[in-house]
């Protein structure tokens, strides 16, 4: 689904982020204006991205996770978003509903996108949230929890899997939702 270089939101995409988004046809055309703004190619490239991303992060080091973002949502993996793949990140990574957002969370850690998530993508990821938690932060976190490698360990006992084995994304939306921890421990919230 491409986008028109200039003027409007095509209806075809209107309607699809309607349909897909919490965001109102006002905020979508909105956004769309802003888009245009900035990427007047029709297309923001992986390094804008980042720079964008990390500044709702100032105090911490959210590149290496904002790289993991992109990939998920650059669904033909051309090196850009377009603007539909930039509003549907915005929305799942705020507002998406939760089997929504976990089927997301699921291709943030499917670094390879074979369509399994195995423990060193865990760690890979948990490497990234962690970079992006700040030491006073991390400071407070249970014992448990407190390294990328524990949280990881901790993560992937929920699925019930030896270190080798290899989780599906049913089985990983279904361990998430069955366990209060998981949701918290795939994420990365700002404490209040």
């Amino acid at each position: 689904m491409g986008n028109t270089k200039s003027g409007a939101v095509s209806k075809e995409i209107l309607e699809d982020l309607k349909l897909n988004t919490k965001f109102s046809e006002t905020e979508i055309v909105q956004w769309y204006e802003n888009f245009q703004k900035q990427c007047p190619s029709g297309r923001i490239s992986k390094s804008d991205f980042q720079a964008i991303y990390t500044k709702f992060f100032p105090e911490s080091d959210a590149n290496t996770y904002a790289q993991h973002v992109f990939r998920s949502f650059d669904e033909n993996d051309d090196g850009t978003l377009d603007f539909r793949e930039y509003i549907i990140a915005l929305h799942m990574t705020s507002t998406g509903k939760t089997n929504r957002k976990l089927e997301w969370a699921f291709s943030l850690f499917d670094v390879d996108k074979n369509g399994y998530i195995t423990k060193n993508e865990v760690k890979e990821i948990c490497v990234a949230i962690f970079k992006m938690i700040p030491k006073e932060e991390v400071d407070s976190l249970p014992e448990d929890e407190n390294t990328p490698d524990k949280r990881a360990d901790k993560l992937w006992k929920i699925f019930n899997k030896p270190d080798e084995g290899r989780v599906a994304e049913g089985e990983f939306i279904q361990g998430v939702m069955n366990d209060d921890e998981a949701l918290r421990l795939i994420q990365y919230q700002k404490m209040k």
